[in-house]
């Protein structure tokens, strides 16, 4: 199966209007910052559900689709560096489901392992619990969440094979590689493409059996979310 393919306008073939997207990434690290621009350029598809840690900031990343009016619903856990993101949710424009960062986790983890639902003690006691089923385990309350399958999950790694294995840098492993098990169609974009072999085995963050089209991006911005500096 040659899953290698030639850019990323060619890797988002088949993404249509009112899919579910998973995309991986923490703040701006690890984005799969060149599908999201190719989506940005399809304006026509639209209405989509993104499963995402953060939302990007207002000109980069997932904030892209935002400006374009692309996403009619966000699944993310922190979402404070998108004024676009922020008036679209105080103006009931964008329907927004936050869930805890190590649930949304879990909730990824476990859809690509095949398990559909789970019981955590995080968000008990709050408005996350609200409507689940609440069940106590050894005296402690837990509420039960479903798992996420996407129709697509768009992964960006530092390097990759042609058969899809992956290798992903420092934080980058936060989301990338539980997103990427859990796509009807995984799509990896990679700083750098190698062929079968060159990867040390022992390395691997994720087993091409899981990337069905993989890509190599060119001039990646590494870009800070927030710079602090001192005077």
């Amino acid at each position: 199966m040659n899953k290698v393919v030639n850019n990323a306008e060619e890797a988002i073939q088949g993404i249509e209007s009112g899919m579910t997207l998973m995309l991986g990434g923490f703040g701006l690290c690890g984005i799969p910052e060149k599908c999201i621009a190719a989506l940005s350029q399809s304006p026509s598809i639209k209405d989509l559900t993104c499963i995402s840690n953060n939302a990007g900031v207002d000109d980069f990343g997932l904030g892209l689709l935002l400006q374009n009016k692309q996403i009619k619903k966000m699944i993310s856990s922190y979402v404070g560096e998108n004024d676009e993101f922020e008036r679209q949710m105080l103006s009931g424009e964008l329907e927004v489901e936050l869930t805890p960062q190590g649930t949304l986790a879990e909730k990824c983890r476990a859809g690509g392992a095949g398990i559909p639902a789970f019981f955590t003690p995080a968000g008990y006691g709050t408005e996350i619990s609200d409507g689940k089923e609440i069940r106590e385990f050894n005296g402690k309350k837990y509420i039960l969440e479903n798992s996420f399958v996407s129709d697509f999950s768009i992964v960006k790694a530092w390097k990759g094979d042609t058969d899809g294995n992956l290798i992903f840098k420092a934080t980058a492993r936060n989301f990338n590689p539980v997103m990427a098990m859990a796509g009807k169609i995984t799509i990896a974009e990679v700083e750098e493409l190698v062929a079968p072999g060159e990867l040390d085995p022992n390395q691997i963050h994720t087993a091409g059996i899981f990337v069905h089209r993989i890509f190599k991006g060119n001039n990646y911005e590494k870009r800070i979310e927030q710079r602090t500096v001192s005077s």
